[in-house]
């Protein structure tokens, strides 16, 4: 791998056709400018943040897409401007890390839980699956939990706060709807004024004793699908006349659909997924463009 100031680009053998492509080459400014916004930070708790090379193919029509959907059109701009409540996701968008994976590597089985963890985000498997069989591999106690946030707190994404210090202003609400668990991303929620009923995530279950006993399976993104329902509900309870989803994966994809999201945003400044980006309404490698178009 090859180290940018802390975060590095994950691509074996790139040719260099691929280097000169307009996908790669996007990705790699908007990742390298961030670098620098993480500096000594990024490099006290590495982690490496990836580009994966057989999603950066120098395919002309994809990278004509991608390019195009960085420049939001007046539609969607219109629709972001004037939303009344935004979803985002939390894990490589809100937070730089994937939270299972975190914890899991902070039980001796990050490798492995890896592994599954891109199969969910790239919707190949269902995420009870996934989310199932990777709990099955460490069976986190909740001593080994508390010890976990306590040691290794959430890292959040550059820019992310100027961003929702900016929506609140507005009155626009936020909400987090999260793959993850609930006793990770409180702390995240407390951290950024979010209120905590606007959680909708996942609940490790424990003993008398602190066992692992599973994870709520009630909760709305317990499930395949799952937070595409989570924002319909919040739609319907709120009466929200606009909504919008931000994220990186296909589970917050599929939260654009009637009686949902009204728009897709994908931030591509942690995971760039093309299946993701490329079906995207408007594609951001940083928060602080979303910022200025609300000025």
């Amino acid at each position: 791998m090859a180290g940018i100031y802390g975060i590095c680009i994950d691509a074996i053998n790139p040719s260099n056709d691929l280097c000169k492509s307009p996908v790669y080459q996007l990705a790699f400014r908007n990742l390298q400018r961030n670098s620098f916004r993480l500096g000594f930070e990024a490099r006290r708790s590495y982690r490496p943040i990836t580009i994966l090379a057989n999603s950066l193919q120098p395919q002309n029509s994809m990278a004509a897409n991608l390019l195009v959907n960085t420049r939001p059109s007046k539609e969607v701009l219109e629709i972001w401007q004037k939303s009344d409540a935004v979803c985002f996701d939390v894990d490589s968008t809100v937070c730089l890390d994937e939270g299972i994976d975190e914890l899991a590597d902070f039980c001796g089985a990050g490798k492995a839980v890896a592994e599954w963890t891109k199969k969910a985000m790239s919707g190949s498997v269902p995420f009870e699956e996934a989310l199932t069989a990777r709990l099955s591999i460490f069976n986190p106690s909740l001593s080994q939990l508390n010890d976990f946030l306590d040691k290794r707190p959430p890292r959040i994404s550059p820019g992310i706060s100027g961003l929702i210090d900016k929506l609140k202003a507005r009155n626009t609400d936020i909400y987090f709807i999260s793959g993850g668990f609930r006793q990770m991303i409180k702390p995240v929620a407390l951290q950024l004024g979010i209120p905590l009923e606007n959680i909708f995530a996942n609940q490790l279950l424990f003993g008398n004793s602190g066992e692992f006993c599973g994870f709520d399976t009630g909760e709305f993104t317990s499930k395949s699908g799952g937070k595409a329902v989570a924002v319909q509900h919040i739609r319907k309870v709120h009466g929200y006349k606009s909504l919008v989803m931000i994220g990186d994966g296909a589970t917050d994809l599929e939260a654009r659909r009637p009686g949902g999201a009204d728009l897709f945003i994908c931030y591509g400044g942690v995971q760039f997924r093309e299946s993701v980006a490329t079906k995207a309404d408007w594609l951001i490698f940083d928060f602080e463009v979303l910022s200025s178009s609300l000025d």
